[in-house]
């Protein structure tokens, strides 16, 4: 757990105005994982889209990479005061994957899991609209294991524990219902320019 009296420094200069409070600047890209890395092979992955817990659809790694993709560059923001710019990005947007599915909106809260046990809440609205994606590839190579290869969720405007690494699957609920670090007390929505870092804030 991140404890408060953990904050960096806020980097003056002409980039200050896309550096939220709280936060410093970095060249190089921190791994911080809740547990051990774990080791998944394209040949196993799945992804799995439900609604509540009927699965809708199923993907494998051949039939998800045949979706259309999309590329983005993003300011990332991490609860633990890192923030990196223009960090490059390819994947399957969300907005892709429902349309695959032939699904629009059963519900308006959605529950991130992942391989490791892993899950993070994120609204709908935080998802749809081309605001986030299953990142598959990093600055132009297979996104790597330590950060969350062969697939991960990005969702760039959020602190970046909402962008959950290892994903294997997208679930709606009927409410918005916390996930690993919301748990144990972060924020359920953790907005960066707002410092929603803890239940409280």
């Amino acid at each position: 757990m991140v404890t408060r009296g953990f904050f960096g420094r806020n980097s003056g200069g002409e980039k200050a105005d896309r550096i939220p409070p709280g936060q410093h600047l970095v060249e190089h890209w921190p791994v911080l994982t809740a547990g051990p890395t774990p080791r998944i092979e394209t040949a196993d992955w799945k992804f799995t889209l439900k609604i509540g817990p009927r699965p809708v659809k199923v993907w494998n790694w051949s039939e998800f990479n045949a979706l259309p993709k999309t590329k983005m560059t993003r300011d990332i923001h991490c609860v633990t005061t890192w923030s990196k710019l223009n960090t490059a990005w390819e994947g399957v947007i969300i907005d892709d994957i429902l349309a695959d599915a032939g699904v629009e909106r059963p519900t308006d809260f959605m529950l991130a899991h992942c391989y490791d046990g892993y899950s993070t809440n994120v609204p709908l609205a935080d998802l749809a609209s081309g605001k986030a994606m299953v990142a598959l590839n990093y600055e132009g190579q297979p996104l790597q294991r330590d950060h969350g290869g062969p697939a991960r969720l990005l969702v760039p405007h959020l602190y970046f524990w909402k962008s959950a690494k290892w994903i294997n699957g997208l679930q709606f609920t009927e409410r918005d219902e916390l996930g690993f670090w919301e748990l144990r007390g972060y924020h359920k929505y953790g907005d960066p320019w707002r410092e929603q870092r803890y239940t409280n804030d």
